[in-house]
C-alpha cells in the first residue's frame, strides 16, 4: 500500500497524468491507438432517448411549418403572376374589339362577361 502512495503526486492526487506509450509494434504510429471493445459504450438511458426523439420531432414539425409557409409565399406569388398576364391579356383582347368595334358596344361586352364570370364561380 506505501508504493501506491508514493507513486501519486502529493500536489494533485486526481489529476490525469498523460500516459506515454512508446512505438507501435506493427510500425503503424500514424493510427490511433486500439481500446478495449466496450459493447454497452454508446448505450443512452431510455429517458435520454425518449427527450431526444421529442426533441428531433418538435425540430421536425418546426422545419416542416416553415417549409409549408414558404410554399404558400412561393405559390402567392405564381398565382399574383398568372392573375397579371391574364388582366393584360383580356385587356389586348378588348383592345383589339375596340379597333373592330364600336366603344360602346365593347363596353357592354365586358359588363356582359364580368356578369358571367360572377355566375359561373
Amino acid at each position: 500500500m506505501p508504493t501506491a502512495l508514493a507513486s501519486a503526486p502529493i500536489g494533485a492526487p486526481n489529476a490525469k497524468i498523460p500516459q506515454v506509450t512508446g512505438l507501435r509494434k506493427n510500425g503503424k504510429q500514424w493510427h490511433e491507438g486500439r481500446k478495449a471493445f466496450r459493447p454497452t459504450a454508446g448505450q443512452t438511458s431510455y429517458t435520454k432517448r425518449v427527450a431526444k426523439q421529442a426533441h428531433e420531432a418538435e425540430v421536425k414539425k418546426l422545419e416542416g411549418e416553415m417549409k409549408a409557409e414558404k410554399e404558400d409565399e412561393r405559390q402567392r406569388r405564381i398565382q399574383a403572376i398568372k392573375d397579371k398576364r391574364a388582366a393584360k391579356e383580356e385587356k389586348e383582347r378588348f383592345a383589339k374589339m375596340e379597333e373592330k368595334m364600336h366603344k360602346k358596344r365593347v363596353e357592354r361586352l365586358k359588363r356582359r362577361e364580368k356578369r358571367n364570370k360572377v355566375l359561373k364561380s
